[in-house]
């Protein structure tokens, strides 16, 4: 399946660049360009592109107008934004995604026009892939079902199924005893692509007194998750902030790892838990990343954190969530149903390191069972 791409962005040049990238991946057609949003509109409509690749800047109507206005029209065309590496961008970045973006990249900051573009295809070429998958599962599911080849067989009995306590009542056992004799100290959280928005709608859920820190790992560059504390402290009954490196973390609170850096839990001379952000190298081609954030807490607090994996690209968190469970910890793993990308979750179910799937909407409420001991 080829994916039909129109590029919109009012610079000429990065027009050029892009579409010469796209070009360049397989399975990938560009279809057109327009240099302003009122531009990008009229060949959405013409050309009927499977995605919309949109600077957020730019003349007539601005990216945020563009996604506006495809809401209203209906248009099913996906969006990847292109905004710049600045706290603006940052800001402008996350209304995109809650205006129903699919993902986001930045423009590149480097001058060689090679190293920008090798950068701009290291970018966009999973983001595509993703995208893809998602399209091919959605027009399957939108097939419609063939009509039965002859009249049923009354007297034919199907496959019932099985009763849903016969499957479930030695997991539901096996939870309650783990909540019930583990005291958490913490919640972890990883997420990627979608994340902002699964974060926006599952934080303000968590209770002001949950008693316990919360820490996340989202897959983003600097400067915007900054941006994204201040977008969600907004909106959270708990505090929230960007990590910063040798704060002692406090229950009620929730902890970003910095877009760029590598963020981790240690223990202080006395005992406190401390944060550590670092410089060290990308784990999973991502910094900061899950499994660097988990692996850290199955070494120093072993036994005393939950972990929840939301949606995302790829397959960031399943080998730290694997100290984690050899420890005894509950896993919460989102479902591919409420995922933008059934990604990270999916491997992490496949590596048998969950305990739980859920959708997003039920998420929050398991985590404050399962932190205040309460049955699962």
């Amino acid at each position: 399946m080829s994916l039909r791409v129109l590029v919109a962005d009012d610079a000429a040049l990065f027009r050029r660049t892009i579409s010469d990238v796209l070009a360049s991946l397989p399975e990938v057609e560009v279809v057109g360009s327009a240099a302003n949003g009122k531009l990008a509109l009229q060949k959405v409509r013409e050309l009927k592109p499977d995605l919309l690749t949109l600077d957020l800047e730019m003349p007539e109507l601005d990216g945020l107008g563009v996604l506006d206005a495809l809401r209203q029209s209906g248009d099913k065309v996906a969006v990847i934004v292109v905004s710049a590496l600045t706290r603006r961008g940052g800001d402008l970045t996350l209304r995109a995604l809650e205006k129903g973006a699919f993902d986001f990249i930045t423009k590149p900051d480097t001058a060689g026009a090679e190293t920008s573009r090798a950068n701009i295809r290291l970018e966009l070429a999973p983001r595509l892939r993703a995208l893809a998958n998602r399209l091919a599962i959605r027009n399957i599911l939108h097939r419609p079902t063939p009509s039965p080849a002859g009249p049923v067989n009354a007297t034919s009995h199907p496959t019932e199924p099985k009763p849903a306590g016969s499957n479930l009542t030695g997991i539901t056992d096996r939870m309650n005893r783990l909540v019930s004799h583990t005291k958490l100290e913490m919640v972890l959280i990883g997420v990627s692509t979608g994340g902002p928005v699964a974060l926006a709608r599952l934080l303000p859920q968590l209770p002001k007194d949950l008693g316990v820190p919360v820490l996340i790992v989202q897959h983003m560059p600097p400067v915007f998750t900054q941006s994204l504390a201040d977008s969600l402290a907004a909106k959270c009954a708990l505090q929230v902030r960007e990590a910063v490196t040798g704060e002692v973390i406090v229950p009620n609170t929730i902890y970003i790892a910095p877009g760029g850096k590598q963020m981790r839990l240690a223990a202080n001379p006395t005992g406190s838990r401390v944060i550590q952000i670092t410089d060290d190298p990308p784990e999973n081609n991502c910094r900061p990343s899950v499994d660097y954030l988990f692996r850290s807490v199955a070494s120093h607090f072993p036994g005393r954190a939950m972990a929840v994996i939301l949606t995302g690209m790829g397959n960031d968190g399943t080998l730290g969530l694997r100290l984690l469970k050899r420890q005894g910890a509950f896993v919460i793993a989102q479902d591919e149903a409420s995922c933008v990308v059934y990604g990270m979750p999916k491997a992490a179910v496949e590596a048998g390191v969950t305990d739980v799937v859920l959708p997003l909407e039920a998420i929050a409420a398991r985590i404050t069972a399962t932190v205040r001991g309460g049955r699962l």
